[in-house]
Protein backbone atom coordinates (compact mmCIF):
# COMPACT_ATOMS: atom_id res chain seq x y z
CA UNK A 1 0.00 0.00 0.00
CA UNK A 2 1.24 3.69 -0.64
CA UNK A 3 1.18 5.61 2.00
CA UNK A 4 1.13 9.78 2.07
CA UNK A 5 4.11 11.26 3.91
CA UNK A 6 4.61 14.86 4.98
CA UNK A 7 6.42 16.49 2.29
CA UNK A 8 9.31 17.14 5.10
CA UNK A 9 9.75 13.19 4.84
CA UNK A 10 9.73 12.89 1.40
CA UNK A 11 12.48 14.88 0.64
CA UNK A 12 14.54 13.42 3.71
CA UNK A 13 13.59 10.19 1.27
CA UNK A 14 14.60 11.89 -1.92
CA UNK A 15 18.26 13.06 -0.68
CA UNK A 16 18.69 9.47 0.75
CA UNK A 17 17.55 8.15 -2.49
CA UNK A 18 19.72 10.53 -5.01
CA UNK A 19 22.63 10.06 -2.63
CA UNK A 20 22.59 6.04 -3.10
CA UNK A 21 21.86 6.38 -6.66
CA UNK A 22 25.42 8.10 -6.61
CA UNK A 23 27.02 5.27 -5.01
CA UNK A 24 25.05 2.45 -6.54
CA UNK A 25 25.50 1.78 -10.52
CA UNK A 26 23.11 0.54 -13.29
CA UNK A 27 19.94 -1.37 -11.87
CA UNK A 28 20.82 -1.15 -7.80
CA UNK A 29 21.00 2.61 -8.12
CA UNK A 30 17.92 2.49 -9.56
CA UNK A 31 16.07 -0.35 -6.50
CA UNK A 32 17.86 2.50 -4.11
CA UNK A 33 15.81 5.23 -5.39
CA UNK A 34 12.53 3.14 -5.93
CA UNK A 35 12.87 1.77 -2.03
CA UNK A 36 13.86 4.99 -0.67
CA UNK A 37 10.84 6.72 -2.05
CA UNK A 38 8.06 3.88 -1.99
CA UNK A 39 6.16 5.34 1.12
CA UNK A 40 5.83 9.10 -1.12
CA UNK A 41 3.06 9.07 -3.20
CA UNK A 42 3.86 10.99 -6.90
CA UNK A 43 1.42 13.68 -6.12
CA UNK A 44 2.54 14.43 -2.44
CA UNK A 45 6.27 14.02 -3.52
CA UNK A 46 7.62 17.51 -3.47
CA UNK A 47 8.74 18.88 -7.16
CA UNK A 48 12.56 19.31 -6.72
CA UNK A 49 14.64 21.74 -8.58
CA UNK A 50 16.58 18.97 -10.67
CA UNK A 51 13.71 17.25 -11.54
CA UNK A 52 13.11 16.63 -15.31
CA UNK A 53 10.82 17.30 -17.96
CA UNK A 54 9.35 13.58 -18.11
CA UNK A 55 8.92 14.19 -14.42
CA UNK A 56 7.34 17.15 -14.34
CA UNK A 57 5.34 16.18 -16.84
CA UNK A 58 4.18 12.76 -14.75
CA UNK A 59 4.04 15.34 -11.66
CA UNK A 60 1.31 17.50 -13.67
CA UNK A 61 -0.74 14.74 -15.05
CA UNK A 62 -1.41 13.01 -11.49
CA UNK A 63 -1.64 16.36 -9.59
CA UNK A 64 -4.39 16.94 -12.60
CA UNK A 65 -6.48 13.66 -11.94
CA UNK A 66 -7.05 14.61 -8.38
CA UNK A 67 -8.19 17.95 -8.22
CA UNK A 68 -11.68 19.39 -8.54
CA UNK A 69 -12.49 21.22 -11.58
CA UNK A 70 -12.47 24.56 -9.68
CA UNK A 71 -9.10 24.28 -8.07
CA UNK A 72 -6.98 27.42 -8.15
CA UNK A 73 -3.79 25.52 -9.05
CA UNK A 74 -5.86 23.74 -11.89
CA UNK A 75 -7.12 27.07 -13.13
CA UNK A 76 -4.23 28.54 -13.12
CA UNK A 77 -1.85 25.91 -13.90
CA UNK A 78 -3.17 25.30 -17.07
CA UNK A 79 -3.03 29.65 -18.17
CA UNK A 80 -0.36 29.58 -20.85
CA UNK A 81 0.37 33.12 -21.53
CA UNK A 82 -0.06 36.04 -19.48
CA UNK A 83 -2.99 38.85 -19.06
CA UNK A 84 -2.56 41.91 -20.62
CA UNK A 85 -2.19 45.45 -19.18
CA UNK A 86 0.27 46.36 -16.34
CA UNK A 87 2.25 44.46 -14.21
CA UNK A 88 0.52 44.14 -10.27
CA UNK A 89 0.87 41.42 -7.65
CA UNK A 90 -1.98 40.89 -5.63
CA UNK A 91 -2.29 38.81 -2.46
CA UNK A 92 0.08 37.26 -0.63
CA UNK A 93 3.09 34.95 -1.51
CA UNK A 94 1.36 31.85 -1.36
CA UNK A 95 -2.61 33.31 -2.34
CA UNK A 96 -2.62 35.61 -4.61
CA UNK A 97 -2.06 36.11 -8.50
CA UNK A 98 -0.27 37.91 -11.34
CA UNK A 99 -1.68 40.36 -13.29
CA UNK A 100 0.65 41.48 -16.80
CA UNK A 101 3.30 38.95 -16.09
CA UNK A 102 6.69 39.37 -17.57
CA UNK A 103 8.74 36.28 -18.95
CA UNK A 104 12.64 36.18 -18.03
CA UNK A 105 14.28 35.82 -20.86
CA UNK A 106 15.50 31.97 -21.40
CA UNK A 107 19.37 33.78 -21.93
CA UNK A 108 20.69 36.80 -20.35
CA UNK A 109 23.78 38.62 -19.68
CA UNK A 110 24.98 36.21 -16.76
CA UNK A 111 22.07 33.91 -16.59
CA UNK A 112 20.42 30.84 -18.17
CA UNK A 113 16.83 29.74 -17.50
CA UNK A 114 16.32 25.96 -16.32
CA UNK A 115 13.93 23.94 -17.30
CA UNK A 116 12.09 26.03 -20.01
CA UNK A 117 9.42 23.38 -20.22
CA UNK A 118 7.54 24.10 -17.32
CA UNK A 119 6.96 27.49 -18.55
CA UNK A 120 7.44 29.24 -15.27
CA UNK A 121 9.90 31.93 -15.94
CA UNK A 122 7.34 34.48 -15.35
CA UNK A 123 7.27 37.51 -12.68
CA UNK A 124 6.56 40.85 -12.03
CA UNK A 125 8.68 43.28 -13.63
CA UNK A 126 10.61 44.43 -10.57
CA UNK A 127 11.52 40.38 -9.82
CA UNK A 128 12.89 40.05 -13.82
CA UNK A 129 14.86 43.42 -12.75
CA UNK A 130 16.60 42.02 -9.66
CA UNK A 131 17.64 38.98 -11.27
CA UNK A 132 19.35 40.16 -14.02
CA UNK A 133 21.14 42.89 -11.51
CA UNK A 134 22.40 40.32 -9.32
CA UNK A 135 22.88 37.68 -12.16
CA UNK A 136 25.73 40.72 -13.75
CA UNK A 137 27.57 41.00 -10.50
CA UNK A 138 28.58 37.23 -10.38
CA UNK A 139 31.66 37.27 -11.43
CA UNK A 140 33.00 40.03 -9.08
CA UNK A 141 31.37 38.46 -6.36
CA UNK A 142 31.93 35.13 -6.45
CA UNK A 143 33.95 34.28 -9.69
CA UNK A 144 30.84 32.36 -11.15
CA UNK A 145 30.09 33.47 -15.02
CA UNK A 146 26.26 33.81 -13.96
CA UNK A 147 23.52 32.14 -12.80
CA UNK A 148 21.21 29.26 -13.06
CA UNK A 149 17.75 30.56 -13.11
CA UNK A 150 15.11 27.66 -11.81
CA UNK A 151 11.21 28.33 -11.29
CA UNK A 152 10.12 32.07 -10.80
CA UNK A 153 5.99 31.47 -11.58
CA UNK A 154 2.86 30.73 -13.62
CA UNK A 155 2.12 33.22 -16.42
CA UNK A 156 -0.79 34.67 -14.48
CA UNK A 157 0.73 33.69 -11.14
CA UNK A 158 -1.31 31.54 -8.74
CA UNK A 159 -1.09 28.27 -7.42
CA UNK A 160 1.33 26.21 -8.80
CA UNK A 161 0.30 22.31 -9.72
CA UNK A 162 3.22 21.25 -8.50
CA UNK A 163 6.09 22.31 -6.69
CA UNK A 164 5.39 25.47 -4.69
CA UNK A 165 2.91 26.51 -2.08
CA UNK A 166 4.24 30.15 -3.08
CA UNK A 167 5.33 31.61 -6.16
CA UNK A 168 2.08 33.22 -6.62
CA UNK A 169 2.22 37.05 -7.19
CA UNK A 170 5.59 37.17 -9.06
CA UNK A 171 8.01 37.89 -6.36
CA UNK A 172 9.69 34.45 -5.84
CA UNK A 173 12.73 32.63 -7.77
CA UNK A 174 14.88 30.22 -6.90
CA UNK A 175 18.54 29.88 -8.39
CA UNK A 176 19.98 27.06 -8.45
CA UNK A 177 23.47 26.09 -6.09
CA UNK A 178 25.26 25.64 -9.28
CA UNK A 179 26.99 27.85 -11.21
CA UNK A 180 25.97 28.51 -14.90
CA UNK A 181 28.82 26.82 -17.33
CA UNK A 182 30.87 29.29 -19.72
CA UNK A 183 28.46 28.37 -22.46
CA UNK A 184 25.46 28.06 -23.51
CA UNK A 185 23.20 25.05 -22.96
CA UNK A 186 21.25 23.28 -25.37
CA UNK A 187 17.07 23.21 -24.59
CA UNK A 188 18.07 19.53 -23.78
CA UNK A 189 20.55 20.20 -21.26
CA UNK A 190 18.53 22.57 -19.64
CA UNK A 191 15.67 19.96 -19.46
CA UNK A 192 17.79 17.34 -18.50
CA UNK A 193 21.37 18.52 -16.56
CA UNK A 194 21.04 18.71 -12.69
CA UNK A 195 21.24 20.90 -10.34
CA UNK A 196 23.61 20.33 -7.05
CA UNK A 197 22.86 18.97 -4.10
CA UNK A 198 24.79 20.90 -1.16
CA UNK A 199 23.72 19.13 2.10
CA UNK A 200 24.36 15.64 3.99
CA UNK A 201 22.25 13.05 3.19
CA UNK A 202 21.86 13.06 7.27
CA UNK A 203 20.34 16.24 6.50
CA UNK A 204 23.11 17.86 9.40
CA UNK A 205 25.42 20.18 7.69
CA UNK A 206 26.51 20.73 4.26
CA UNK A 207 28.22 18.25 2.23
CA UNK A 208 32.09 19.65 1.85
CA UNK A 209 32.24 17.72 -1.80
CA UNK A 210 30.06 20.17 -3.00
CA UNK A 211 29.48 22.98 -1.05
CA UNK A 212 32.49 26.07 -1.58
CA UNK A 213 33.01 29.47 -0.07
CA UNK A 214 31.69 30.94 -3.46
CA UNK A 215 28.38 29.35 -2.45
CA UNK A 216 28.39 31.71 0.28
CA UNK A 217 29.55 34.62 -1.05
CA UNK A 218 26.94 34.24 -3.47
CA UNK A 219 24.32 34.13 -0.88
CA UNK A 220 25.44 37.28 1.05
CA UNK A 221 25.34 39.25 -2.14
CA UNK A 222 21.55 38.27 -2.78
CA UNK A 223 20.56 38.97 0.82
CA UNK A 224 22.36 42.42 0.70
CA UNK A 225 20.26 43.49 -2.05
CA UNK A 226 17.58 45.75 -1.04
CA UNK A 227 14.48 44.49 -3.16
CA UNK A 228 15.24 41.00 -1.14
CA UNK A 229 13.16 40.32 2.01
CA UNK A 230 14.23 36.97 1.98
CA UNK A 231 15.92 34.03 1.22
CA UNK A 232 15.11 30.63 2.24
CA UNK A 233 17.99 27.97 2.18
CA UNK A 234 18.08 24.25 3.50
CA UNK A 235 18.81 24.47 7.64
CA UNK A 236 22.29 23.08 7.15
CA UNK A 237 22.97 25.89 4.77
CA UNK A 238 22.03 28.47 7.73
CA UNK A 239 24.26 26.53 9.64
CA UNK A 240 26.99 26.70 7.49
CA UNK A 241 26.45 30.12 6.72
CA UNK A 242 26.38 31.10 10.73
CA UNK A 243 29.25 29.29 11.19
CA UNK A 244 31.34 30.81 8.54
CA UNK A 245 30.26 34.57 8.18
CA UNK A 246 32.72 37.29 9.78
CA UNK A 247 32.27 40.80 9.90
CA UNK A 248 28.74 42.38 9.24
CA UNK A 249 26.08 39.81 9.96
CA UNK A 250 23.32 41.66 9.68
CA UNK A 251 22.62 39.92 6.32
CA UNK A 252 22.32 36.73 7.98
CA UNK A 253 18.54 37.83 9.61
CA UNK A 254 17.20 37.02 5.73
CA UNK A 255 18.52 34.10 5.46
CA UNK A 256 15.62 31.69 6.87
CA UNK A 257 15.75 27.67 6.95
CA UNK A 258 13.24 25.48 5.50
CA UNK A 259 12.65 22.26 4.07
CA UNK A 260 14.44 21.43 0.94
CA UNK A 261 16.56 24.06 -0.43
CA UNK A 262 19.44 21.83 -0.84
CA UNK A 263 19.61 22.11 -4.70
CA UNK A 264 18.90 26.04 -5.04
CA UNK A 265 17.47 29.03 -2.90
CA UNK A 266 14.85 30.97 -3.16
CA UNK A 267 14.87 34.43 -3.03
CA UNK A 268 11.74 36.36 -1.93
CA UNK A 269 11.29 40.55 -2.73
CA UNK A 270 9.22 42.68 -0.92
CA UNK A 271 6.24 43.96 -2.34
CA UNK A 272 6.61 46.73 -4.80
CA UNK A 273 5.62 50.51 -3.93
CA UNK A 274 3.27 50.76 -6.97
CA UNK A 275 1.27 47.40 -5.96
CA UNK A 276 -1.46 48.37 -3.10
CA UNK A 277 -3.06 44.93 -3.51
CA UNK A 278 0.51 42.86 -2.50
CA UNK A 279 0.55 42.00 0.88
CA UNK A 280 4.05 41.63 2.55
CA UNK A 281 5.16 39.53 5.18
CA UNK A 282 6.33 40.78 8.39
CA UNK A 283 10.03 41.23 8.19
CA UNK A 284 12.22 38.50 9.70
CA UNK A 285 13.02 38.59 13.71
CA UNK A 286 16.01 40.84 14.78
CA UNK A 287 19.19 38.90 15.22
CA UNK A 288 20.88 36.95 12.70
CA UNK A 289 18.97 33.82 13.34
CA UNK A 290 21.52 31.60 14.59
CA UNK A 291 20.92 30.58 18.08
CA UNK A 292 18.22 28.61 19.26
CA UNK A 293 15.59 29.00 16.66
CA UNK A 294 18.19 26.89 14.54
CA UNK A 295 18.73 24.38 16.58
CA UNK A 296 15.22 23.43 16.51
CA UNK A 297 15.54 22.25 12.60
CA UNK A 298 17.54 19.86 13.69
CA UNK A 299 15.75 17.83 15.99
CA UNK A 300 13.92 14.89 15.01
CA UNK A 301 10.45 16.40 15.30
CA UNK A 302 12.15 18.58 12.21
CA UNK A 303 14.20 15.61 10.57
CA UNK A 304 11.43 13.21 10.70
CA UNK A 305 7.94 14.57 11.35
CA UNK A 306 4.99 12.72 11.65
CA UNK A 307 2.40 12.14 8.15
CA UNK A 308 0.00 14.93 8.27
CA UNK A 309 -3.20 15.52 6.26
CA UNK A 310 -2.92 16.92 3.30
CA UNK A 311 -4.50 20.64 2.82
CA UNK A 312 -7.53 20.74 1.08
CA UNK A 313 -6.98 22.77 -2.54
CA UNK A 314 -7.31 26.28 -2.53
CA UNK A 315 -10.53 26.94 -4.93
CA UNK A 316 -10.01 30.60 -7.21
CA UNK A 317 -13.01 31.96 -4.12
CA UNK A 318 -10.40 31.87 -2.04
CA UNK A 319 -8.00 33.80 -3.57
CA UNK A 320 -8.45 37.94 -3.12
CA UNK A 321 -11.41 38.56 -5.59
CA UNK A 322 -8.94 40.25 -8.24
CA UNK A 323 -7.44 37.24 -9.25
CA UNK A 324 -11.00 35.94 -10.51
CA UNK A 325 -10.29 38.86 -12.89
CA UNK A 326 -6.91 38.25 -13.68
CA UNK A 327 -8.03 34.48 -14.44
CA UNK A 328 -10.82 36.30 -17.22
CA UNK A 329 -8.74 38.57 -18.67
CA UNK A 330 -7.39 38.63 -22.49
Amino acid sequence: MIVKIKRAECLRQRRAARSGVALAAGWRGFLVLLWAVAGCHLAALPALAQDTAAETAARRRAALAGLPADAAKRLFGLAEVPSTGPAQAIGGYARGCLAGARQLPADGAGWQVMRPSRNRAWGHPVLLATIERLAGTMPAVNGWPGLLIGDLGQPRGGPMLTGHESHQIGLDADIWLRPMPNRRLSVAEREEVSAIDVVRPDGLDIDPASWTPQHGRLLEAVSRDPAVARIFVNPAIKRALCREAAGDRAWLAKVRPWWGHDYHFHVRLTCPSGDPQCHDQPPPPAGDGCGHELDWWFTDEALHPKPGRPAKPLRLSDLPPACAAVLAAP
